[in-house]
């Protein structure tokens, strides 16, 4: 289970509609979900009891949780399914491909039927969608029948009718079967329900206001009367969802102060649909004004080629216009692209803004909830270790090797807003003998002190994965180093091997500090010396997976660079090849058919 802060990150999280990530230690994307109330669902999944085994699964990986504020469920809705489609989550239910969505099916006939589809699109006709789930669809079903009074039989049902069924009674059918409703009127019922499956709610109402006004004055009241009601059925229950309206590309941008927390929020809407959200932390504001500071992020964020999504039509974002004619006028020149600036905006594009800008605050306020517990470990590591004061900055170095090859010394750092993965750094040990621990720890510790003590940024307090002899050999660098002013200390798990049951040593100490398993900041320490660990297996597993691979290709007969290079461009990895058909490696440039046999032979061991 990792270190995740539940309750500071609960207290901090918003009442308001929208999206939950939850990424585990190495960032992987492990669920995603909507909520109509953000705090209340999160909150569900950290009750004591009652919780299924998926759940369970997903909690013991969360390292984080990233949250998107939405305007209503609905686009919570879209958005989670967004998502869910682009990262594919190992643990959201997942659909293989599109063409196993639920869609709505607008027949080829002379009185269409609008039906529920899934799976292949093979029947003649127009189809809307996909929708995230069958509940969406009959729900949509459910609202054009008692708008509109379209037709849901099947033809063979619908061409043997004498007399109006139960669907007209009901008024969810104008029985077009049996000739109460004209060719053309029903047409124009037709045309009116895809003015609402496209979303075009805003032509649907005036069309509707224009006919109930020609019905008004030609004396046909009653027919007046029900397009009426239609209206305001409509308005009803319509949802303006305008994550998924419109034909727009639009970046939005919003910047938030928030308790000496700076947070800019950028929010990416492409053909009208909400696609991501992203919120990020500028350190050093240097004295500039907000203004100033979300420019400078623009700047860096687009010229920088961080643009996942690609480029925008236009940019919303509350700055003056004369503010950004510079970046889109840099932009044009190095993109090509004719992007343009709105600032006061009105509508949807506002409805957007308002939504960048509580997301720019809610995450601004889960960074402060995470600094407030953050601050309270440090003061429990503190009390535990017998500090005089809460260390700033933890950093902890753990090695890591398989039998004496690829050694790898790894330096995590957690700080004021727990870990902070900028600053992780990886030492490649080779100037020592082959499984050497205690030399490769000094080596990696030395060169890392050296560039800290030079920049005067030590960290308050040094932690390494060992135990007695290891905290020893490290205590003989800090006077090396002439370093007397930082404590340092091993954590080891001792002769049981078990989680809960380390030691805690000091240099020089003869008996180590057994901490309580329970211990807050005991806790702390062992999820820093576990994500040390895991940072140095990942790079040594890394260096291993790259020299066994290279020298493996360069071993090939009749494989020199410029060979090599285009044999990875084709395949991407030795895996890939290895898998590959013989045929398949004649396809590459440069290599013949005899020089694909050998390297087939080669890889298969087949020589």
């Amino acid at each position: 289970m990792s270190n995740f802060d539940i309750p500071a990150f609960l207290r901090g999280l918003t009442q308001r509609s929208g999206v939950y990530r939850m990424y585990s230690l190495d960032s992987e994307l492990l669920y995603v979900g909507k909520a109509k109330n953000l705090k209340n669902r999160v909150s569900s999944y950290f009750r004591a009891r009652g919780l299924n085994a998926k759940t369970v699964a997903v909690f013991s990986r969360i390292d984080h949780i990233e949250i998107t504020v939405t305007g209503s469920e609905a686009e919570a809705l879209l958005l989670e399914q967004t998502l869910i489609k682009k990262h594919r989550p190992q643990y959201n239910i997942l659909l293989k491909d599109d063409k196993s969505y639920p869609y709505l099916h607008l027949s080829d006939h002379a009185y269409p039927l609008l039906s529920y589809r899934r799976g292949k699109r093979k029947g003649a006709g127009r189809y809307f969608g996909p929708y995230p789930n069958s509940s969406a669809v009959r729900e949509a079903l459910s609202y054009l029948q008692r708008l509109f009074q379209i037709r849901s039989c099947e033809d063979s049902y619908f061409n043997h009718r004498s007399r109006p069924c139960l669907q007209h009674e009901i008024k969810r059918c104008s029985a077009p079967c049996v000739g109460i409703i004209s060719a053309d009127d029903y047409r124009r019922d037709i045309e009116h329900a895809t003015l609402f499956l496209e979303g075009n709610s805003r032509v649907l109402l005036q069309a509707l206001q224009a006919s109930m006004t020609a019905a008004a004055e030609a004396l046909q009241f009653e027919r007046a009367g029900e397009i009426r009601d239609q209206i305001e059925l409509l308005r009803r229950i319509q949802e303006r969802q305008f994550v998924e309206r419109g034909d727009h590309n639009a970046d939005v941008w919003a910047v938030i102060e928030w308790q000496e927390i700076l947070c800019v929020q950028r929010m990416t809407f492409r053909a009208g649909r909400m696609v991501n959200s992203q919120s990020f932390f500028p350190e050093d504001r240097a004295g500039d004004g907000l203004e100033t500071v979300l420019i400078s992020y623009m700047s860096q964020f687009y010229l920088g080629g961080h643009a996942a999504d690609g480029l925008p039509d236009v940019i919303v974002a509350d700055v003056a216009i004369e503010d950004l004619v510079v970046l889109l006028e840099a932009l044009r020149i190095q993109e090509g692209a004719k992007m343009t600036h709105a600032r006061g905006v009105r509508g949807e594009q506002r409805q957007w803004l308002h939504m960048a800008q509580e997301n720019a605050r809610a995450g601004a306020q889960t960074r402060i909830s995470g600094r407030q517990a953050a601050k309270l470990k440090m003061q429990k590591v503190a009390e535990l270790l017998g500090l005089a004061a809460a260390p700033g900055r933890i950093e902890c170095f753990d090695i890591s090797h398989a039998q004496g090859e690829a050694a790898y010394a790894s330096c995590v750092v957690y700080g004021d807003e727990g870990l902070d993965k900028k600053r992780y750094r990886r030492f490649s040990v080779k100037e020592v003998t082959a499984g050497d621990d205690y030399a490769a720890l000094e080596n990696a510790v030395t060169r890392h002190l050296t560039r800290l003590k030079d920049q005067d940024d030590l960290p308050g307090l040094l932690l390494i994965d060992g135990g007695k002899g290891q905290i020893n050999r490290i205590s003989t660098v800090l006077e090396n180093l002439a370093i007397s002013n930082l404590p340092a200390f091993g954590i080891s798990k001792g002769t049981t091997r078990k989680s809960g049951w380390e030691y805690l040593w000091e240099a020089g100490a003869e008996r180590p500090i057994m901490p309580n398993a329970h211990d807050e900041g005991f806790r702390l320490l062992q999820h820093v010396r576990d994500e040390a660990h895991r940072f140095a297996i990942t790079g040594h597993r890394k260096e291993r997976a790259k020299s066994r691979g290279q020298s493996e290709i360069e071993s090939l007969p009749g494989i020199g660079p410029k060979r090599r290079k285009e044999l990875l461009l084709h395949f991407g990895s030795l895996k890939n090849m290895r898998g590959a058909p013989k045929e398949e490696i004649e396809r590459v440039p440069g290599i013949s058919k005899t020089l694909a046999a050998q390297i087939f032979a080669r890889l298969h061991g087949e020589e």
